[in-house]
């Protein structure tokens, strides 16, 4: 098959953040500051996705703005023509922080939070009086007039709550809103049980959604978490097709949650180049393309449209990533998600908070 660049690179600064987030994709296993790469690599690894064509760098984390050198990345980034997006939780974001990242050639924010109220930010993120600083943050970046983009993550225990998100979202005039149910990897999926809504709930979120979108006036994107769906979603485009992603310690993945996949050779920026590893690493070619599918993939005419689903969820849910993701309703393991959806039915299990 023929392999274009990339199109967007998450790059992931850090691991620290202020927050306890419960549903974090984080790796379990988070990386310490000492082990983050330097100015200079992350300097050097945007010249490289520059040179492969790269379009787009997402400064992630964790709390990127945990980095003193946040500003002198994204000036690099806007010098090599990349759009630049951050992503953060704005806990750290004040008139002078912000005005160093708008200096430097900012293009946009996309600023998350837990819940609409104190009481569900503080209990989902871990952290005493973060909606309010979130909320000062978000009006300091409509006051420069930098594109905002509210993320609001749901899950069982704020997913009624969606029309109070939207209206939070045309009160602080953001250009746009996703709503994204939580994704079951890294503490996501070790809180699965606590966080996973029932079909009724999604059901009732997707109808906020839809009158929502009816309005106008208001960008939404709607992720929805894929248990209770039929056929899987084609994760991240495809394997090693559209997306790069650059762990703090340099590790290159095709998905922010590939290395909990065992017995495979994580690549890294300060041993290889971005190219090389791209094009041309055992990780990338693993599952890119069709020829590596097992049945009933390799003969599905819709294989081409959903790459097989997502690696990450088959090997949470079946303990193979080669496996059919189990999301599909052809998959001879369809059953694990019914189970997994039983457990969340029967359980009130304690919210596990992420730390180091």
């Amino acid at each position: 098959m023929t392999i274009a660049a990339p199109m967007s690179l998450l790059a992931e600064l850090t691991h620290r953040c202020p927050l306890a987030c419960v549903y974090c994709s984080n790796p379990l296993q988070l990386e310490r500051r000492a082990a983050e790469m330097n100015t200079a690599g992350w300097l050097k690894t945007l010249d490289q996705a520059a040179e492969m064509g790269i379009l787009q760098v997402h400064f992630s984390g964790g709390e990127p703005m945990a980095r003193p050198d946040l500003p002198e990345l994204i000036r690099h980034a806007r010098d090599l023509n990349l759009y630049t997006n951050l992503i953060t939780s704005g806990i750290l974001l004040n008139k002078d922080t912000l005005a160093a990242l708008d200096d430097a050639g900012l293009d946009h924010i996309q600023l998350s939070f837990q819940d609409v109220t104190n009481e569900g930010a503080e209990r989902i993120g871990g952290l005493k009086n973060a909606q309010p600083r979130k909320l000062e943050a978000a009006r300091l970046i409509g006051a420069l007039g930098i594109p905002l983009t509210l993320n609001f993550v749901v899950h069982r225990e704020n997913i009624e709550r969606i029309p109070a998100m939207f209206a939070l979202a045309r009160e602080l005039e953001a250009q746009r809103v996703e709503i994204a149910h939580t994704q079951y990897y890294g503490w996501g999926l070790k809180n699965r049980a606590a966080l996973l809504p029932s079909r009724e709930q999604l059901e009732s979120a997707t109808r906020f959604v839809e009158q929502e979108q009816s309005k106008g006036g208001l960008a939404i994107d709607y992720v929805t978490p894929d248990y209770h769906a039929q056929t899987p979603k084609p994760c991240m485009d495809g394997w090693g097709r559209r997306f790069i992603n650059i762990t703090p310690s340099g590790r290159v993945l095709p998905c922010h949650a590939a290395e909990i996949i065992p017995n495979v050779h994580f690549p890294n920026v300060e041993e290889d180049s971005l190219q090389n590893i791209w094009f041309d690493s055992e990780l990338f070619n693993l599952f890119r393309g069709t020829d590596w599918m097992p049945e009933p993939c390799r003969s599905c005419s819709k294989k081409e449209e959903d790459w097989g689903g997502c690696r990450c969820q088959a090997l949470a849910l079946t303990g193979n990533a080669a496996n059919t993701d189990p999301i599909c309703t052809k998959s001879p393991m369809h059953h694990t998600v019914d189970t997994a959806l039983k457990e969340a039915q029967a359980q009130n299990p304690k919210l596990l908070y992420r730390r180091f």
